[in-house]
């Protein structure tokens, strides 16, 4: 008689005492420490919290919003106090993104008001959060609590996002959504491979060609809520959306070929493609038409009323709702909006970036920068109080190698963590390519920042060795890694007076500019 022992339960009545059996993939074993697992990511979270909360307030522009904040930060205002739950029409025929992110602005407001904390709030609750998500996420990717509190110091430290934490705009908040996406995806693999697991020892995975259903997927469809609320933030939700479709029915193809399904592509047309179609495009496409209630109800939203008055009330899509057309004609305004916003046409902003510098950060954004004269507090006459998003750059710098390292892994290796993580970060970098003369900034990359750390704390993980390597080994990988997050730490508090409008001198500022591309 074999024994064969399959996630803790000892299964010598499933295997045959005669003949060979069916080889069975493993299961990813998680780990064990889950109270210490929460500790640890208790504590990050708390850290990361400090960090984004104190000295929130400051600077402001004259008391006033700086940079973007000016039009978030009102429009979240007007949102919050007109009645009717929208912006107020402008004397501008748009307004430039979805309601989602405004309404998380708006929160804020509600409780400390138009000010500074108000229109900040409830960024630095997103920043603080997807410190905690990345945690979790990078601790079940690499099965291993060290690993997952290792990415957790590099999102504390990174500039893009404790600046994008600390500003009112809408950036962190789709950071936020779509890597609780992400986590919500990576959760659902796990769960898919632990029910074809159980309907395997059960010797039902060959009674049909196509493999078994599996049922409702509460995972996945979190994930579509998420997606949902991304592109209810920005419209380049939309990106992640695509990709993450593609991302989930791969890992349906993957669980389905490893479980030794004959028909595993087709399994996946036939048993999985309708609802994955569900979950991720139905559900997030009716929160994006949620999220513009208050619009469709208003009398005054911008376009509310395009049919009968700039567009036709008859023509071949006289079929759907008048609503629903005045909605995608103001949609297509703002598209031809930013469309129209390219340099060919004259457009240029001293502080664009094209996505090629996004990587490494080799063209940040000056958000605020008053003139040194009018500032004190540094001890001189002139002083420096300036905001600048900027990649820390003892992470950012290690881009290209690290992408690199990630797609040799995944190529050679079949590791499908690189692959899921390159493809989440590549939803946020490559679809920009394809606009290039459309004015864009470095802020465009925030969303891809988290996936760039869970890529970089993986690597360390490898460096790090596993448990049963040499102790030698061991402690060669933990000097090398702890070395290096001292460098991350060191470098993001070199870099903390530019990244939160501490008054500096001007030689001081100088020195913070490490490269020409930064001035």
């Amino acid at each position: 008689m074999v024994a064969t022992v399959w996630g803790g339960i000892d299964q010598r009545a499933a295997v045959p005492s005669v003949g060979p059996a069916r080889l069975r993939p493993a299961l990813d074993t998680r780990p064990t420490d889950t109270r210490r697992g929460w500790y640890v990511t208790v504590v990050l979270t708390l850290l990361a919290a400090t960090t984004r909360f104190v000295g929130l307030g400051h600077p402001t522009d004259g008391g006033t919003p700086m940079f973007d904040e000016k039009y978030y930060a009102a429009h979240a205002w007007e949102i919050l106090t007109n009645g009717m739950w929208i912006e107020d029409n402008p004397a501008y025929p748009v307004i430039a993104h979805p309601p989602v992110g405004k309404f998380a602005i708006m929160l804020g407001e509600a409780v400390f008001g138009y000010n500074a904390w108000g229109w900040r709030f409830s960024a630095a609750v997103a920043g603080t959060l997807l410190v905690l998500l990345v945690v979790r996420i990078v601790r079940r990717l690499a099965r291993s609590t060290l690993i997952g509190a290792i990415a957790g110091i590099l999102m504390i430290a990174d500039g893009v996002l404790f600046v994008s934490s600390r500003i009112g705009m809408l950036d962190i908040f789709l950071a936020l959504f779509i890597t609780a996406a992400f986590g919500c995806l990576i959760v659902d693999r796990d769960e898919v491979r632990a029910r074809l697991a159980s309907v395997d020892l059960d010797n039902r995975m060959l009674m049909s060609a196509f493999g078994p259903r599996l049922g409702v997927r509460w995972w996945r469809f979190g994930a579509g809520v998420c997606l949902g609320l991304a592109c209810g933030t920005k419209w380049s939700g939309a990106y992640f959306l695509v990709f993450f479709v593609l991302l989930c029915l791969g890992f349906d193809v993957a669980a389905r070929r490893a479980y030794r399904v004959a028909r595993p592509w087709a399994g996946v047309a036939i048993r999985d493609a309708a609802p994955a179609a569900y979950a991720l495009a139905v559900i997030p496409v009716g929160l994006y038409l949620a999220s513009y209630a208050g619009w469709f109800a208003s009398e005054a939203g911008v376009n509310r009323h395009a049919v009968g008055t700039r567009i036709g009330a008859d023509g071949p899509f006289a079929f759907v709702p008048d609503a629903l057309r005045s909605l995608w004609f103001n949609s297509a305004s703002v598209l031809d909006f930013h469309v129209g916003l390219t340099n060919s046409s004259g457009q240029q902003h001293p502080w664009e970036s094209k996505p090629w510098t996004w990587p490494m950060g080799l063209r940040p954004m000056l958000y605020h920068f008053p003139e040194p004269t009018h500032t004190t507090g540094c001890g001189r006459s002139s002083c420096v109080e300036a905001v600048m998003l900027v990649g820390t750059p003892a992470i950012w710098w290690l881009a290209f190698p690290v992408l690199a390292w990630a797609l040799w892994r995944t190529l050679t290796r079949r590791d499908w963590r690189y692959a899921a993580l390159l493809t989440a970060y590549g939803a946020g970098w490559l679809p920009w390519f394809a606009s290039l003369d459309r004015q864009m900034y470095y802020f465009y990359a925030t969303a891809m920042a988290p996936f760039l750390i869970m890529l970089l704390a993986l690597i360390l993980g490898e460096i790090l060795g596993r448990a049963r390597e040499s102790s030698e080994r061991r402690s060669i990988g933990l000097l090398i890694v702890c070395l290096y997050l001292g460098l991350v730490v060191a470098n993001f508090v070199w870099l903390y007076p530019i990244l939160t409008g501490t008054p500096i001198t001007v030689t001081t500022w100088n020195n913070e500019l490490w490269l020409p591309s930064w001035r």
